[in-house]
């Protein structure tokens, strides 16, 4: 069984039977839950006679407090602001009395109690699954970034794996972060990709606030009535739900949960996947372009070479030497942030998610398991696992009726899995064939990564100057003059 959140359970309106708990709904920052309902493809246990031979992870770090400026923080200062005679003397009622006696309890930016937890359990589930690749007579090589949360992430992940003594097994590399992009960093590639930081990528912040205005009317009025005197806003009921979200990972209750209907946390999920789409995925110019830097890492990898030349984001320096950079290591383990992984995904040409979501409505048919869900691909804690896996001949990719070899030589294949569900690869790379165990040849896999750093278009991408285009124009993950081209 996955490990299982910390959740305080509130009386939600609108919510009936066995529907989804609202804490499966807070996007990018809802504590790490397996993905209940598949990507799309058959789950198989490991067939007889096969045997996983490299485990290349990817993860995001904990939960945390919220980042420094953040809208629960104005929320916060407007509110205490109004109570203590500031700028006012508001007395909330009904709903919101609470707030007549509430305080900030937040910290900023490191990681909060089960955020740690979190890694942890990650570390010992990643042991049981993989702990036989460990080499016993020597060290493996981690990597992370110097951010606070992003080394103690890596350091409980490594001691659920290991054990407390895990620096007899591991040595953690950090790339450094540096916002000027100073240092290159493929596990921060954002920060080597200044369009990506400007106007030109903003199209899901756009697509966001024009949802938000549209499902939180009538919360905001709701609301605005229990709040006289404070000129409660559409931004205000959005802070408050991310304040749901940050207060439960951090003090494991919120009173501020318990003001939204189920369907405005739907809404809420849905604002979060518009603005992840927009801004850091196929709807975005730079999709592609922030997560290839990793994704030539891991073809590198795969095909037992290091980095010499400069490409994209990739820290030559430490890619170009095998003590930084292994190449027969068994055990990969990198962490990194949730707007890289997504672009990772996007870079690696996961198509199943860059069907447009519009912005000014929630399809009522939206697909559960291949439509993009920041919940389901990066929550707190995420884990990108891409296993190399051995058979002594090739297998059968209908695995319905168990696992059938045919004649041939010794075969590799890759398989994905995100979050404990397969990402299945035939459905979006077509050349890897409709397995219903969603594997892929390595070599097929190898071939159709051929073409993603030409597709992430990189230095157009991150330094061209280019027209910022409306959420909606771009459906590639690169700019339209790539898209147009190919």
């Amino acid at each position: 069984m996955p490990p299982q959140p910390l959740e305080t359970q509130v009386p939600i309106k609108g919510q009936v039977g066995d529907d989804e708990s609202i804490f499966h709904k807070h996007g990018q920052l809802s504590h790490y839950f397996s993905n209940p309902d598949g990507f799309g493809v058959d789950e198989y246990s490991m067939p007889e006679n096969a045997s996983i031979v490299q485990l290349n992870m990817l993860s995001r770090h904990g939960s945390r407090y919220p980042t420094k400026g953040s809208g629960v923080e104005d929320l916060a200062a407007k509110i205490k602001n109004y109570t203590t005679g500031v700028l006012g003397d508001v007395t909330f009622t009904g709903d919101l009395s609470f707030l007549n006696n509430w305080d900030y309890k937040l910290g900023q930016e490191i990681l909060v109690p089960v955020g740690k937890e979190e890694l942890f359990e990650s570390g010992t589930l990643h042991q049981y699954n993989y702990g036989h690749l460990y080499p016993n007579d020597g060290k493996i090589i981690a990597r992370s970034t110097t951010q606070r949360r992003m080394v103690e992430s890596a350091e409980y992940f490594l001691a659920g794996f290991f054990g407390l003594g895990w620096t007899e097994n591991a040595t953690l590399i950090l790339a450094r972060e540096n916002l000027t992009g100073t240092f290159n960093n493929s596990l921060a590639g954002y920060q080597n990709c200044p369009n990506a930081n400007n106007y030109r990528s903003l199209g899901g912040n756009n697509a966001t606030k024009q949802w938000t205005g549209i499902y939180l009317k009538d919360a905001t009025e709701r609301l605005h009535a229990e709040a006289p005197g404070f000129n409660w806003t559409t931004v205000d009921s959005y802070n408050a739900q991310s304040m749901c979200a940050y207060e439960t990972v951090a003090l494991g209750y919120s009173a501020f949960c318990g003001l939204f209907t189920y369907e405005e946390w739907e809404s809420y999920e849905y604002s979060i996947d518009l603005s992840f789409a927009g801004n850091n995925a196929f709807q975005s110019p730079t999709g592609r372009a922030v997560g290839i830097g990793y994704v030539e890492e891991i073809l590198a990898r795969l095909q037992h070479h290091v980095i010499s030349s400069p490409i994209a984001q990739i820290n030559v320096t430490l890619d170009n030497n095998t003590e930084t950079f292994p190449l027969n290591q068994s055990l990969n383990f990198d962490f990194s942030h949730d707007t890289n992984i997504m672009a990772v995904l996007t870079a690696f040409g996961f198509t199943q998610f860059a069907d447009l979501l519009p912005a000014d409505h929630m399809p009522a048919s939206r697909n559960k398991t291949t439509s993009l869900r920041v919940s389901h691909l990066t929550p707190f804690a995420a884990r990108l696992d891409m296993e190399i896996i051995k058979t002594p001949s090739p297998l059968s990719g209908d695995r319905s009726q168990g696992a059938v070899y045919s004649a041939g030589d010794e075969t590799k294949y890759i398989h994905f899995v995100l979050n404990q569900r397969t990402l299945p690869l035939g459905l979006n790379f077509p050349e890897c064939g409709q397995r219903d165990d969603g594997w892929c040849d390595l070599e097929t896999f190898l071939k159709v990564q051929e073409g993603s750093f030409a597709k992430a278009d990189y230095e157009y991408a991150c330094f061209g100057d280019y027209e910022a285009v409306p959420y909606g124009g771009i459906t590639d993950g690169a700019p339209l003059a790539m898209t147009l081209e190919g």
